[in-house]
């Protein structure tokens, strides 16, 4: 297939597609009139790099994944260097999630803290009084 139909089943534009193969994520294969080619191989490439994209990993990230399934391997996770990227971002995610609950945590007593001065202080009325003339 031509490289607008793989764009096109890929869901991605054929910027991306050129991208991905200046980085040498995807194949550069051309017929003898100069287009480029590709077959369904390469759009499982690209669906590997998609959903692992999905699911916040970098593109250098899709690295180990793309070269098990171009190692012939049934899944781009079936490789030990793909488990490897898995347990870094695992590790990642975790430390984002404790960072994020210390956060939650703080904004918890700010506003413990705030509500508690608002119900010991007279609170002020905020009724719109019209202004003598």
């Amino acid at each position: 297939m031509r490289i607008g139909e793989l764009a096109k089943q890929a869901g991605t534009s054929t910027r991306t597609l050129r991208y991905y193969e200046a980085r040498g994520l995807l194949p550069a294969r051309r017929a003898d009139n100069g287009h480029r080619t590709y077959d369904e191989d390469d759009l499982r490439l690209l669906r590997e790099i998609r959903t692992l994209r999905d699911f916040g990993f970098e593109l250098e990230e899709t690295r180990p994944f793309v070269e098990c399934l171009r190692a012939g391997h049934p899944a781009g996770d079936s490789c030990p260097a793909s488990l490897a990227v898995y347990r870094r971002k695992l590790a990642e995610l975790d430390d984002l999630i404790g960072r994020l609950a210390d956060v939650r945590d703080q904004v918890a007593r700010q506003l413990a803290g705030a509500e508690e001065a608002v119900g010991e202080a007279a609170a002020p009325r905020c009724e719109m009084t019209p202004r003598p003339t």
